[in-house]
């Protein structure tokens, strides 16, 4: 059962270095939330077989807590779509090579041949 009281409010935490931290921080999220919502739906089949009602202060609680954790689970979302991936981390690392291996006027035809080929695929 998740502890209402210790789900921390968006932002309260450092923001994912890489992708793959942020999708394992939403994949712990969601758990999360799928948690609250059976401890949702359970204590509503509780109140139903008993003919009763849901304690309104725990149900606040829960919601809130479901809330927090999806406003930090957008907002994961958004800052692992603003980190660099894989391939423009390979890409990246292909350039600092290929600068370290050539002088500079080498380089400058290197970019202008890649800007032409740009060019030509944009006609």
């Amino acid at each position: 059962m998740i502890d209402l009281n210790t789900v921390a409010p968006a932002g309260s935490t450092a923001p994912p270095s890489t992708r793959a931290e942020a999708r394992r921080r939403i994949a712990l999220i969601d758990d999360a939330i799928a948690a609250i919502r059976t401890q949702i739906a359970a204590a509503d089949m509780k109140r139903q077989a008993r003919r009763g009602a849901l304690d309104p202060d725990w149900y606040h609680r829960a919601k809130t807590a479901m809330r927090h954790l999806q406003r930090e689970r957008t907002l994961l979302l958004a800052q692992a779509a603003a980190l660099p991936g894989g391939r423009e981390q390979l890409k990246d690392r292909i350039i600092a090579i290929l600068r370290a291996q050539h002088d500079e006027a080498a380089w400058a035809r290197i970019v202008e041949a890649a800007r032409q080929t740009l060019a030509e695929e944009a006609r």
